[in-house]
């Protein structure tokens, strides 16, 4: 299977290297494939890699399915739609509901992210996940192409998450960082724990929204991205997520964490959006 992609250049003008790796971040191994095969077509015709392309400049690309170091393939299961919130060429993001899985770990699972987008969009992409029982908003790739561009955007914090928690108790800081190291839990595999097993650096940004006596909203952004980071931290703080099914004690409708709001920059044109996934009607007896 081969991949095409027709893009008008909007950036500076400069060398079509720099703006296949810099400007669009394509991976050198893409770039490589590109010059190699001559896949790559200036206004209709291959030029070298240190041509200058100008802004409108039209470009040709096109990639094979072997190039690609993983293959994503899921079985399509159409018995629920997700909500898409925004879609392009490129991707989609989906209002990822609570208690769904982002993706299978077994073959012939299909009651997952994963399994349902493949009934709505042609070759969905699994780019980053949510917990199963964290809502919201989560970006799905359409194409293998944008797979490392987007990673790449998530890794340098250019696209951004923030997310919205109920937590037990009255929290008593306006706004801060939570730095502590994230590592296994020896006792429980599922589980992760403030200076666990191989611990590693994770921060959490972290503002109220409003605090009463038996419940508080916090809004959380990461800063890093380790496993149930936001699940962990808040439980160090002695705040953990209402009805959190590893790390919590208080019951409620759903475990209460919610992504809320996506900071998006578009590949190829680097347009920056907010997306925004409507907060969940549990919410709103908290509020």
């Amino acid at each position: 299977m081969t991949y095409s992609i027709t893009e008008i250049s909007n950036q500076p003008a400069q060398p079509l290297r720099q703006l296949l790796q810099t400007s669009w971040q394509l991976p050198k191994r893409y770039v490589h494939f590109l010059r190699i095969n001559q896949y790559v077509l200036v206004n209709g015709q291959y030029v070298p890699m240190n041509t200058i392309i100008y802004p409108g400049d039209q470009l040709q690309m096109q990639f094979s399915e072997n190039e690609f170091r993983t293959r994503q393939s899921y079985l399509p299961n159409n018995h629920q739609t997700l909500p898409i919130l925004f879609e392009n060429r490129d991707l989609v993001v989906i209002n990822k509901p609570a208690g769904l899985k982002s993706h299978p770990n077994q073959p012939n699972e299909l009651d997952t992210v994963m399994n349902y987008m493949a009934a709505q969009i042609a070759h969905p992409q699994m780019i980053h996940r949510l917990d199963q029982s964290t809502s919201g908003a989560m970006i799905i790739g359409k194409h293998p192409i944008v797979v490392p561009i987007i990673n790449r955007l998530l890794s340098t914090h250019q696209i951004n998450r923030e997310y919205l928690a109920v937590v037990s108790g009255k929290w008593e800081e306006n706004a801060g960082m939570i730095n502590l190291l994230i590592g296994h839990d020896p006792n429980d595999k599922r589980k992760r724990q403030v200076n666990g097993i191989d611990a590693l650096p994770a921060q959490t940004n972290f503002k109220l929204i409003q605090a009463h006596q038996t419940h508080s909203l916090i809004k959380l952004q990461l800063a890093t991205g380790r496993t149930h980071q936001i699940r962990v931290h808040l439980k160090a703080k002695h705040h953990p997520i209402i009805s959190d099914p590893l790390y919590g004690m208080e019951t409620g409708p759903r475990m209460m964490l919610h992504a809320f709001q996506l900071h998006l920059i578009l590949p190829f044109s680097g347009e920056k959006l907010t997306i925004n996934a409507p907060l969940p009607a549990e919410f709103e007896q908290y509020i």
